[in-house]
């Protein structure tokens, strides 16, 4: 019973009607259909009323609220049926199938979409991308056969002039791995002939209209399906359909299954020429009969990759093979040449749909199954055939139609009535019988083996001589005379509905159908002549070859005489109905609500028709009559036993039985429940939603339970194993230190011997245990290396090295060149070999500061070019103590014009270049600005860097402060007399030595060029 809508509905299942009568059942359908609810259950079967309209109830959200849910835990809808069937193939691994029944126009054709989107929806919830793909295609089929096999009628825009069945195959997830797609009597006689106001197959008007200018020129066709003879009766009728998106979306679905491009192509060239075919016309010149426009068939041999001679002699001779194996060539005569050219053309197109389905199938079928290694194969039908049809004039197509409908009604009947009151009866069930209508007697009137009317047009098929339908109406009807469910004009003169030598009727189960006999002889000959099988077969197109395997045969071969088409599709339907017998079966039954196709419009006698021949009064009084759910006692405690304390884990009682009944009575249903032998039966769906509920409540402990002891079991697993790996990692782990240690003493053990002292040895890869010792070490190796190397200092040198290092460590490598690899003499202006001419009266000079000032040490000595703030530069002697810093006049025997305490200076700034320019800071700001000279030793020595380092060196050794040298990129910046002056540096050809010159914010050094 479904729940969750309210009164104002109706009620959401018949079975819940207050009496089943036709009449309440009718006004319930009524009510929903105008409230817009447009699925009602009986039970387990969803009856669908077609809207007419677009309903929004088929979006993601419904989806969601539909999966796994119970079949009553939410309002009818296809989705639950879906479900319902879905869950059935994967809880308990049994073949399912949704049989989906209706007349044409009720709606089948969109019920099948809505089921295959919902499976589709809810499957492969990982995004495997194997079972998208399949997915993918079995969606994409459901466009391309609808439009090679639908069409548009009087009563359904969207028609399908076919029979469609299609397994899903499923693996044990429940994902979908592959399917295939059986086709049942296509209505071929449609590719040559339409009633009034009806349409050919959808695929030629979608190429007509919607195939692009370059396409159809390829094709030699025009835009228009008014110039065709097959498509002229359709061209002006208006559908629903847009042709041209509809082409587009054919397309891109060919693609995305897989066909290939070649494939494609030649699909549309079949296409195009079948309509070639039917603007063919003969005439006739006395004896011979010739084609009227050699163009066509020139065409058609292009399209069809043959040779022009063939075709034109197919379509005007057939070829003959006499008793004595002599072939002979018999001209047709206008007659004949029209018949197998519509013969041919019908042929063309069931081979190209035929081939179309099995190329689709080779593509979704299930590849490399193994049942050991993949479980298992699990399969949903979904059935949606053509539904009953009465039309003005019924031939042999709609014949064969309403006779699968009476199979399908047959099986509707055993397996829901006749089944059910038969269970009831064999597990001694007490219930009320219900009686009903058991179409069997009209199944044998159509199929029995020489009584029935297939078998009566197969042995007027196979008569020598002349037989005519008027013949074999007369067979029929001294055959059939006694029957209650035929008739004819003979049998019945006073019924002026029908005509003599011509009609006969059948009192379906749908109600009765006059069948016209005209052309069912022909129709069920299917007669094709050998030489357009062997034109085919021999065409240099591949895919026509494949489609006309039966043209290999030799004219003078000897074949066994075909089967009829009633005797084919009789066969198919016998496999259909047993197909669908061994599986467990759900039910959509289609109802049209009116023939203007309005979606306001309810036409209560047109539904009333329906739901009569439909059987579905019958199907709520044997809902209500019975019980609406049955399981045996197994499966049945199996599921619900956690309901229970007397069965769960597992019960002591001495059966099954015992063990739902304590389940039963335990949850007080037992005025609910019948026990059958093997089964128990519940009556109301609430019972068993009941059970469900707790049954979904309890779950999640149990599987918290089964977790807590897994979980414990692999977290003691994972401790074990654990310790084992700490145990391993452990003694690996000491072993890798022990091997370091003994790898780095191996390398080192000579190191005092080594000239480097073991400076070019490479340190082993340490251990990531190790790398603070490893870092340690090293750091401890290059000290002991540095003291070696400092050990072989002489003394006299110390003082040298140390102001190479704090040079090295102030610069940080941002000047180029600062003199680190040459001898420091420090004291320039007494050195002889630089002033040779100078340098003794600089000696006395600075004896006499030493003695006047007592500074000990003389830190730098050297000419310099010195500017001052009045922007006048001059040549000095510049001398550095560790008292005092002095400016000296060379030509005046070095006297002292200037002395600053040392204790004055706080930094100095210098260049990156290679120019001698040095700015001496002072705390008063008012800085020295001077460039360094070079004496006789060198003239390219730099000495810039002595000077930073005897500075540095002095300071952070000595005074134990810290004196900050600025490595200037761009301009150096000092202050003179507190003003702030930039200094920069320029290259001027033809400058002999650097000199200052004034600028607008300062000063510019110039220097020479090279």
């Amino acid at each position: 019973m479904a729940e969750l809508e309210g009164l104002e509905f109706g009620k959401s299942d018949f079975v819940l009607l207050d009496e089943v009568t036709m009449e309440q059942f009718m006004e319930n359908l009524k009510l929903r259909f105008e409230k817009g609810r447009i699925y009602t259950y009986i039970g387990e079967v969803v009856v669908s009323v077609n809207p007419y309209r677009q309903m929004d109830i088929y979006g993601k959200d419904t989806i969601d609220a539909y999966r796994g849910r119970e079949l009553y835990e939410n309002p009818p809808h296809l989705y639950a049926v879906s479900d319902a069937a879905y869950k059935a193939m994967k809880r308990r691994a049994k073949d399912t199938c949704i049989v989906i029944s209706g007349e044409s126009g009720a709606g089948k054709t969109e019920a099948s979409k809505y089921i295959m989107q919902y499976i589709a929806a809810i499957t492969n919830p990982s995004q495997r991308a194997e079972v998208e793909s399949v997915k993918n295609v079995l969606l994409k089929s459901n466009c391309v056969l609808e439009a090679f096999g639908n069409a548009k009628t009087n009563r359904n825009d969207n028609s399908s002039r076919f029979g469609k069945y299609m397994d899903i195959n499923f693996n044990f997830n429940g994902d979908p791995t592959g399917g295939h797609i059986n086709n049942y009597l296509l209505e071929k006689s449609r590719v040559v002939q339409q009633q009034g106001g009806e349409r050919n197959f959808h695929s030629f008007y979608q190429l007509l209209r919607g195939g692009s200018d370059e396409m159809l020129n390829s094709l030699h066709l025009q835009n228009d399906p008014a110039f065709y003879t097959y498509t002229k009766e359709g061209a002006a009728a208006t559908t629903s359909n847009n042709d041209r998106s509809s082409h587009k979306a054919v397309m891109s679905a060919l693609e995305v299954i897989g066909f290939s491009t070649e494939e494609i192509s030649s699909i549309f060239k079949i296409l195009a020429s079948i309509l070639l075919l039917g603007n063919m016309q003969f005439e006739c010149d006395g004896e011979n009969v010739q084609i009227l426009g050699v163009e066509a068939v020139s065409h058609i041999s292009e399209l069809t990759a043959t040779d022009p001679d063939s075709v034109s002699k197919s379509l005007l001779y057939r070829t003959v093979a006499t008793g004595g194996g002599e072939v002979i060539e018999k001209g047709h005569t206008e007659q004949d040449a029209c018949f197998g050219r519509d013969a041919f053309a019908k042929a063309l197109y069931d081979r190209l749909f035929g081939w179309i389905v099995s190329r689709i199938n080779s593509i979704i079928e299930v590849k490399d199954y193994n049942p050991v290694l993949h479980g298992k194969n699990t399969v949903i039908g979904v059935l949606d055939i053509y539904g009953f049809e009465i039309f003005d004039n019924n031939s042999f197509e709609q014949f064969c139609i309403n006779y699968c409908n009476e199979k399908l009604q047959q099986l509707f009947i055993e397996l829901i009535l006749q089944q059910e009151q038969n269970e009831y009866q064999r597990e001694g069930v007490t219930w009320q019988h219900i009686d009903y209508f058991n179409n069997q007697i009209i199944v044998d009137l159509v199929e029995q083996q020489h009584k029935g009317i297939i078998s009566i047009l197969d042995e007027a098929c196979l008569t020598v001589g002349k037989v005519t339908d008027t013949v074999c109406l007369d067979s029929m009807d001294t055959k059939l005379a006694q029957h209650p469910h035929y008739t004819s004009r003979k049998l019945c003169p006073t019924d002026k509905s029908m005509d003599f030598k011509k009609h006969f009727r059948i009192r379906h189960y749908a109600g009765d159908v006059t069948y016209s006999v005209e052309g069912f002889l022909d129709k069920n000959k299917d007669l094709l002549f050998q030489d357009f099988k062997r034109l085919m077969y021999n065409s240099a197109n591949p895919v026509l070859k494949e489609m006309w395997p039966d043209g290999q045969l030799s004219i003078t071969e000897v074949t066994k005489r075909p089967l009829t088409a009633a005797t084919m599709f009789k066969n198919s339907i016998v496999a259909l109905v047993d197909k669908l017998g061994c599986k467990e079966p759900y039910y959509v039954r289609c109802i049209k609500p009116n023939e203007m196709k309005s979606p306001v419009l309810f036409d209560d006698a047109r539904c009333q028709h329906q739901v009569a021949y439909l059987g579905l009064l019958e199907n709520v009084m044997v809902r209500r009559a019975g019980f609406a759910y049955r399981q045996p006692y197994a499966r049945f405690l199996q599921r619900y036993k956690m309901t229970c304390e007397y069965t769960w884990p597992n019960h002591l009682m001495a059966t099954d039985r015992e063990a739902v009944e304590a389940i039963v009575t335990q949850h007080g249903f037992q005025d609910d429940v019948a026990y059958g032998h093997t089964k128990l039966f519940v009556r109301t769906p609430r019972s068993l939603f009941t059970l469900e509920q707790e049954r979904a409540a309890l779950i999640p402990i149990l599987v918290l339970f089964l977790q807590k002891v897994w979980r414990g079991a692999l977290a003691r697993m994972r401790c074990r194993r654990m310790r084992a790996i700490y145990a391993i990692m452990g003694c690996y782990k000491r072993y890798k230190v022990k091997a370091h240690f003994w790898e780095v003493e191996r390398r080192f053990a000579n190191v005092r011997t080594m000239g480097d002292y073991g400076k070019s040895v490479e340190w082993p890869m340490a251990p990531a245990a190790l790398s603070q010792f490893h870092n340690i070490t090293v750091m401890l190796h290059r000290r002991w290396w540095a003291r070696q190397i400092v050990k072989n200092i002489p003394p006299s040198d110390m003082l040298e090295v140390r102001a190479k290092v704090a040079a090295l460590t102030t610069l940080s490598g941002e000047r180029k060149d600062w003199g680190f690899s040459r001898a420091w003499e420090r004291d320039y202006l007494a050195n002889v070999r630089d002033c040779p001419q100078t340098s003794t009266g600089f000696v006395r000079a600075s004896k006499e500061l030493k003695n006047k000032d007592e500074y000990s040490q003389v830190l730098f000595s050297g000419f310099c070019r010195k500017v001052n703030r009045f922007n006048k530069s001059t040549d000095r002697g510049l001398l550095i103590t560790d008292k005092y810093v002095y400016k000296l006049e060379p030509k005046k025997q070095y006297k002292v014009l200037k002395r600053l305490p040392l204790d004055s200076f706080i930094g100095l700034s210098v260049t990156t270049g290679v120019d001698q320019m040095v700015a001496l800071h002072t705390s008063s700001q008012d800085d020295v600005l001077l460039c360094l000279q070079q004496g006789e030793l060198c003239h390219n020595q730099d000495r810039v860097g002595e000077l930073v380092g005897s500075l540095v060196d002095h300071f952070t050794r000595i005074r134990k402060v810290q004196f900050p040298v600025k490595v200037c990129r761009s301009a150096l910046q000092l202050h003179m007399r507190g003003k702030l002056k930039s200094v920069t540096v320029e290259t001027k050809p033809g400058q002999n030595q650097a000199d200052f010159k004034k600028s607008r914010d300062g000063f510019v050094l110039l220097v020479p060029a090279n």
